[in-house]
Order: C-alpha cells, then structure tokens, then sequence
C-alpha cells in the first residue's frame, strides 16, 4: 500500500484498457458501428493524460516507481481557489504505480483495423457454415470450429449460424431492467448502514476488560462527572450511588437541592482538591453558609470489586451560619432493572439498603447512626431512569411540622406501598437525614463477596486508610512533577495537585447508542450500544466526551498513569464505524443526554474533529524506557489498524480542492445570520475562516495536523516493525516547509493563512422595517411589525474572491505549534517577532486567540452571540505555545535564544494568572479574558486549561 496525493482530476480518469482476445469471435458485423468513438472509450489509459492535467509550477506527488512519490514545484495558491474537485489529501492506492501503454491514436487504429477485418471474414460464411478460404486453401477463421486444446486441431460444431429471436433479448433486458431497482436499492441501503456499522478490526477495549474479575481496582470509581458526588461501575447498566442536599426554612419558592453540577447553583466553589484516580478522593463544596467535604476510600477484597466508603462533612462558613439546617440524601439506584433493592427501616429511618445484581452479586449500603440528627426519612420508589433521580427526590418530597410553627420538607417514605401499586418493583431508594452543623455521616458499601474482612471500612479504620492514600499520592505527585524542587511554594503545589484531581475525578464511564447520520440516511440512526471511559472538559457544562479535548485531557493523565490513559484512547478508538469515523461528541446514555440541546445530539459522518489522540501517543512513546517497552508494544499492535482505518477516513474526507490540501467539512455556507460561519468540526469554533463558505477553500491548521499524525504513523510503525515508507513518504511531503509555504503563506499578510473566498468587508445589519399601513378613518394605528434579526451585509464595493484569509491568530500559528517549522526557516523568525507584539497576541496573561487588529476581533457571531475564539485566552493553545517554544530553544538554529525568552516570559504568564484567578474566583476556567486575565465561559473547566500542570513541570 502506497499513501499519497492522487493528483488526477476525476474527469479525466477512464477504466483500465480491457484485454481483447486474439480469438473472439464476432457474431454481429454491424457492432462496428461507432467503433472509433467506443473504442477509445475502452482503450484509453488511466495515466495517459496525467502530466497535461497539470501546469508546469504544479506540484505532483504520485507513485512514480515503487514506493517512492515524485515531487514538482507546486502552484503557490495565487487567485486560483482551485477547481473544487477531491484531489487534495493523501490516498491509499495499491500497487507500484508503474505502467506502460501504448498512445491513444495507435491502439484506436489497431482496434479498428482488428474488427474490421473480423467483420469481412464473418460477412464470408456460406449458408451450410464453410468459411471462405484465401488463395492458399487455408482457414482465416472458422466460425463453425473451435479448438479442442492441442494446437492445430479443429472440432466441427453445428454448421448453422445461431441466432437469438428478438423476442429473448427483449425478455433478458426486462429481466435486467427488473432487477436494476432492486440493485440499487440493495446499494443505497449498503451505503444506508456504514455509518452505523462496526470497523471490522479487533477492539482495542475487550468487553470484560473493565470488570470486576479482569479490573478489580478500577471497578468502582466517582465515574459520574455530571454530580457532585457520586460512585458506580465500569459496567453498561451499574448500580449508581449519589448525594443530594438542600438547606431547610430557607426563603427560596423552591427547595435549593443541589445534585447535578450547575453552574446556576452559584456555588463559591467546588471540586476534587486530591484524587489518584483509582483509591481515593477528597473534594470541597462551598455553598452558600457552609462547606461540605465528601471524601472516599476504596478497599480491595473479594470477587466483585471490593468495598468502599465515602464520609460526608459539614461545617459553618461563619458564626452566622451555625445555626443552618441542612439535609443531606444519599440514594442508590438501579438502572435498566438489573436487580433488586430490599430496605432495612426502623420508624423513618433506613439502616440499610440490602441488594444484589448479576455483576455484583449480594451487597449492602449502611448508614451508621450519627449524633445531633433532628429527623430521619427515607423513600422507596421506582424511577424510570437514573437521570430523573432529582425529580423522583422532589416528587417523594412532603411537609412535616418542625417547632415554632414551620414545616420542614422530608421524604414520604414506600410510596409503592402507600399508594398501593404492585405492578412495579422499587429501583430508587434514598436516605435522608437533617442535621445542623457541624456533622459528618458514612455511608459504608460492602461486598457479600469480601469474606475475610477483619473490620468495616468507618471511624477510625477509614481516616487512617484515608491517610495513607493522601501520602502516596502526594509522594508519587513530587516523583512524577518535581514541583517542590522547582521551588514552588506549598499553596501553588495544592493548587497544581487539585488541578489533576479534578481532571481524574472527572473521568467518567458511559454507555449508551450516540446518534448519527450520513448522506445516505434520510434520517438520523442509532450508532451501536458501546462503552466510552473518558475524561470531561467541564463537569457542569460539558460533563461528556469531546474527541478532540480528548487528546489534550491525556496529555496531562498519561505523565500520571500512562496505563489508564492508554485505556482511554482504547476506548475512543473503539467507538470508529467501519469508515474510520468516530463521532466528536459523544452523548452516551440518559444522564449525558439530558444536558445536550437537542441541536447538537446528531452528528455527521462527514464531520471531523482534529486528531488530537495522536499527541499522548506520541508523548508516551517517547517516554517509554525500554524497560517498559512489551506492553506499550503489544498495545500499539492493537491500535495500529484502527489508527490507519482513522488516517486514511481523514485523507479521503477531509481533502481539499488542491493537491496535498486539507479542508474541514460542516462550515454552513447557505446562513445570513452569522458574521463568519462557524467551523465546529475545527474545535475553533468561530475563529474567523473565509466568509464564504465553498468546497474551493483549504485550510492550514487541518494540513498541520494532519503532519503530526503522519510523524506518529511513522514513529509507531518503526516501533512495532511494520512497513513504513507510506507514511514515511507522506510525512516528508507534508513537512515540506518549502511546499507548506507555497500553498498556506500569505506573501501579503506575511502569515499562514487558509485560502477561500473571503472578503473582510461585513457587517451584521439590521434590514429595514417596513412601515405599517397607514389607517382607514376611524381605524385604530396597527402596532409596529417586530424588529427583523440581524443579518451579515457586505459592506465594500467588490464581494469576496479567492485569495488567502489573513487573521491572524492561533490558526496562523499551527506550522508553529505543531513544530513543523525548520528551526533556520525564516517563517519562524516572523513568528517568534509577531508573538510578542501586544498590538497582535501578546498580552501578560497569555496569547490571545485572535490579533486586536483583526476587524473581527471580539465581534459578536451572530445578534445574540457572544465571540469565542476571537480574542479570548485559551489554555490548550497556549500550552502548545509553551512546548513549541521549549522544542525551538533547545535546538540548535537563529532564532533559539529569542525562544527561550519567550518561553521563560510566556510560561510565566500563564502559570501565575491561572493560580491568581483560581485564589480569587475558586476555579479554572474556559479561557481567560484577553483584557484583564479573568477567567470566563463555563467553570470549573478542569479539562485542558489543568495542562497548566504540565507548563509548571515543564513536562512536554
């Protein structure tokens, strides 16, 4: 297999040359009609026009011999746009590439001189079947004969001329043209279920690789990112575990319960402060008048994931808020009915939960008794889904008098049996219990299956364990980051630790079927039923997996547990159908589809996301000592042909206009209403691109990305000793910094840039409106007609042409991010100079996404709005900043000692705004305001913005 740039335009390619016979033989002589035309047609080569298809200043990447791909100066992009056909990217195409034919006007001629001569002989047959002979007596061509294998012998067969009545060639072609609809019904409907169709590859992930037999330690975990606090399985449909709270006789309409991670909830703070991802978790809750603290420990023991118990704790934020009454609930619940579910009650209070499902066999959940309790309640109820868990609570809810004439809320306790319905078994049960503060209750989870438990996991067994799991992570924490010996101070290494522990305590588990759909589904179908173990962007805002956050997120996670980070990828990786798609969002189960918006749950085949999977994989190939070496083999053997499934769907989707040329697909080019048309599918959502959306634009940081993947291909491939030169060949084209010039460098904007339609003359407008008619005598004025949205308007003389789309900002810089740039090219010079200009990008808090100069920066995208990636600090960015700039100052070339100052100036920047926001505002944010370092957008976003961990070790 050859990967490369398939340069012919698709016009111009014809079918193989078909072989001919020397001995056919020809029973019409009137099928020589056309016979030029045809034959040309049939005979001509697929590579006989190649060369003329191209100018001389076009660059060529084709399989010249061998493996081996030719390369000719490329057209520098100029007005030219391209044509719009799929030629760009690189393809896969089977073998040598080497061929020789003979010209198209000499196999014409001979074609012709053949069947004509065919023609006479056929026309000489007599009516009895003897063939005319020539002047020597001899047989030209027998049509009545034919050779029975040993040359010169002849066998005489009938010697009447077959003929077929014309009423059989009208019944084999209603025959034929019956079954063409059912042809292509068959294809459409092939074509229908690929994009919900498996890869045909082994998994990466096995089923059973996360249970409790295979898994043991990572069975249970807090894998439910979307609550505050909350424990389940790896399993499809686990027992899941969670906490609920709300303070009583306050003033609210609406009792204030808090379970979900809302940022409407407007707590001061929350999140995990340590948590090693696999035994324990501390984590704080600041709400209004006081603090919670949930904290858990895990105890191996048994056969079906052991035990664990979780510790929950209140104390008053002020003397004001002593006298708060808080009620705590702790439930379990079962999903899909996978189970039963028995209460131990004595009066209202619920002393136990005792149960049993397949995958844990028989369990219980105790509540010890708690000192200072006001009221016990309980609920045992059926829910119909684990994410209606909040409103079964609200639902279960009634008043019960309190002293001093008021009422306080409390659940109702078994409501089937209250109400009588025996139809239903209970699935949801909940423990309430209503206290002042200060307190603290356990909630102790233990396997029937653990029989050599000395003592439960409580009181002091717990604190103690709690302690020792606090140590070795704090020491494995030092071994791994070295903050102390960077001289960080005590409260900046807390912060870089709580930075971690919410990337890992946001790790999340999954199942469920996402949506999709392609071309060829009317409408949108189910993907299959799949697991997902992922880490999350923001546990209030985006508590799902995203693909490309993704590669980002196991940057950070494979520096602390390559073993669990290679697990993720499996995961990932095991979500692509048979095309080599994964979908970018993935919306697995009830609980993460309830946050969705219904506009964003369908996703498009077409639609990419950058392949940031390939950055950990090449930071723990890299990493791995060749001590560890076996396993990271053995495991990129597993994933190595679903990564080339993955590269090639990316260089036959997302190929551009021109050779070696990428574009992103999903952009809207039909839309009125936003400034520049977004491009979700870039993860850069509406970082300014052409403002008129065509398949003739090509896009730069689509091609960079597309680079790395090549160098991973090539260094994974060299590791576990499988052919390399493809990808070899392909990373060399596509690290050509002279061709990367010509196709991406504005000679005018002296940047990198995308190439399209564009014009920067736009404007959101409002259109007039039209005033009302005016009354009749004695009619009353008519209101005036609502205001109509706003919609884009050119407002320059000329609209847009092709040219190159000169914004500057984090596009401009992927050449340089992704270290493409040869450390002596002058382009890394220019951009070394423009990143520290503060008129552009640079600011004291970090790079900005987008230059001030640019005339969209910070403009609304559409009316309502607000800009995203138009000026804000993001921190994903930034860290490839960082990294770049570490790569260039520690190799040898003009501009090393300009990168190690920006370097040194720019890491410092970053680490202390995002510790000083966190002091201030409690969280890490989505990205940072470019004005005054301020975080902003969603919070906590404790996904790539904790790459600040990295930045601060210098981990690269």
């Amino acid at each position: 297999m050859i990967i490369m740039a398939e340069l012919m335009n698709e016009n111009e390619t014809a079918p193989p040359v078909e072989s001919v016979q020397s001995n056919q033989e020809e029973t019409e002589a009137n099928d020589d009609v056309g016979a030029g035309e045809s034959d040309l047609g049939r005979y001509r080569s697929p590579r006989s026009t190649v060369d003329d298809a191209h100018n001389d200043d076009e660059f060529v990447v084709g399989a010249v011999s061998g493996n081996e791909p030719a390369v000719v100066d490329g057209d520098d992009g100029g007005d030219d746009g391209g044509d719009g056909q799929q030629h760009g990217g690189v393809e896969p195409v089977q073998g040598d590439g080497s061929s020789s034919h003979q010209p198209l006007d000499v196999m014409a001629k001979s074609s012709l001189k053949q069947r004509s001569s065919k023609a006479r002989r056929n026309n000489s047959v007599d009516n009895n079947g003897a063939s005319s002979k020539n002047g020597n007596g001899d047989c030209d061509d027998c049509d009545g004969t034919m050779q029975n294998g040993v040359r010169g012998e002849r066998v005489r067969t009938s010697t009447t001329k077959r003929t077929f009545p014309v009423g059989f060639k009208t019944f084999a072609l209603l025959v034929v043209l019956c079954f063409l609809p059912i042809g292509y019904l068959w294809y459409k409907d092939v074509l229908a279920k690929q994009v919900s169709t498996k890869l045909d590859a082994p998994r990466v992930i096995e089923d059973d690789a996360g249970s409790a037999v295979k898994s043991p330690r990572r069975f249970w975990g807090t894998y439910r990112p979307g609550v505050y606090f909350g424990m389940k399985t790896r399993s499809p449909h686990s027992l899941v575990t969670g906490l609920m709270w709300f303070t009583q006789f306050g003033k609210e309409r609406q009792l204030p319960v808090r379970h979900t991670c809302e940022q409407g909830d407007q707590l001061a703070r929350y999140g995990w402060l340590e948590h090693d991802g696999v035994n324990f978790g501390v984590q704080e809750m600041v709400d209004k008048n006081f603090t919670l603290k949930t904290e858990f420990v895990k105890q191996p023991g048994g056969s079906h994931g052991g035990d664990w118990t979780a510790r929950i704790s209140g104390k008053a934020r002020n003397k004001a808020s002593n006298k708060t009454i808080v009620s705590l609930i702790f439930y379990t619940a079962l999903d899909h009915n996978n189970g039963v579910l028995q209460p131990v009650v004595k009066g209202n209070q619920l002393l136990e939960i005792r149960g049993a499902t397949e995958e844990l066999g028989s369990f219980s959940l105790r509540f010890p008794p708690l000192p200072n309790v006001t009221a016990f309640h309980y609920v045992s109820t059926y829910s119909p889904s684990i994410h209606l868990s909040k409103e079964v609570v609200m639902q279960s809810l009634k008043r019960y008098p309190y002293p001093g004439n008021k009422f306080m809320a409390g659940l109702a306790g078994n409501i089937l049996a209250l109400r009588g319905i025996t139809d239903y078994q209970p699935n949801f049960m909940a423990h309430q219990v209503t206290l002042s503060l200060p307190f603290e209750m356990e909630v102790i989870f233990e396997s029937a299956s653990h029989t050599q438990r000395s003592e439960p996991l409580s009181g002091d067994v717990f604190t103690q364990q709690l302690r020792q799991h606090k140590d070795a992570f704090g020491q494995a924490f030092e071994d791994k980051f070295g903050l102390k010996e960077k001289g960080y101070k005590k409260k900046e290494i807390s912060f870089s630790k709580a930075a971690l522990s919410n990337m890992l305590g946001g790790i999340g588990y999954f199942y469920g079927q996402s949506t999709v759909r392609s071309k060829h589904t009317p409408e949108p179908v189910q993907y299959w039923n799949a697991p997902l173990l992922t880490a999350v962007p923001s546990r209030s805002f985006f508590p799902r997996g995203f693909l490309w956050d993704e590669g980002f997120h196991n940057l950070l996670i494979s520096k602390w547990d390559p073993t669990l980070s290679k697990e993720i990828i499996g995961h990932w990786l095991d979500l692509m159908n048979t095309e080599g798609w994964i979908p970018r969002e993935q919306i697995l189960g009830s609980e993460a589809r309830s946050k969705v918006p219904e506009e964003f749950v369908v996703q498009n085949n077409e639609n990419a996301n950058p392949p940031t999977l390939f950055l950990p994989l090449q930071s723990i190939l890299r990493d791995t000592t060749s001590s560890k070496n076996g396993d990271f083999l053995e495991y990129l053997q597993h994933v190595f042909p679903r990564l080339e499934a993955w590269y090639h769907w990316f260089n036959t989707t997302q190929s551009g206009p021109r050779p070696s040329t990428y574009r992103w697909r999903g952009r809207d080019a039909m839309t009125d209403k936003e400034l520049n048309p977004k491009t979700l599918t870039s993860g850069l959502d509406d970082y300014p691109r052409a403002s008129h959306p065509t398949d003739s634009e090509f896009h730069v940081d689509l091609r960079c990305w597309m680079t790395l993947a090549s160098g991973v291909m090539v260094d994974i491939a060299h590791a576990i000793k499988v052919p390399s030169q493809a990808y070899e060949a392909t990373y060399r084209l596509l690290k050509d910094n002279r061709m990367l010039d010509k196709l991406h460098w504005s000679p005018k904007g002296k940047m990198y840039s995308d190439y399209g339609s564009h014009t920067s003359a736009v404007m959101l407008k409002r259109p007039p409106v039209p005033p009302p008619p005016t009354p009749k005598p004695g009619q009353r004025r008519l209101p005036p007609p609502p205001k109509l949205p706003m919609v884009r308007v050119i407002t320059g003389q000329s609209g847009p042409k092709e040219q190159y789309v000169d914004a500057f900002g984090y596009i401009s810089l992927f050449p340089f991010l992704l270290q493409i740039l040869e450390p002596d090219s002058s382009k890394l010079g220019n951009i070394l100079t423009d990143l520290k200009d503060p008129k552009l990008l640079w600011t004291k808090y970090g790079l900005r996404s987008l230059s001030k100069s640019d005339p969209i920066y910070m403009k609304y995208k559409t009316e309502h709005d607000p800009p995203y990636w138009r000026g804000a600090i993001w921190i994903n960015m930034n860290f490839l900043a960082v990294r770049s700039l570490h790569h260039y100052s520690n190799t040898p070339g003009p501009y090393q000692d300009t990168a190690e100052e920006l370097y040194t100036e720019l890491r410092q920047n970053l680490v202390s705004n995002i510790i000083k926001e966190y002091e201030r505002s409690g969280y890490i944010w989505e990205n940072y305001n470019d004005s005054t370092g301020k975080g902003q957008g969603s919070h906590p976003f404790t996904g790539w913005s904790a790459l600040v961990v990295l930045m601060m070790s210098e981990k690269y």
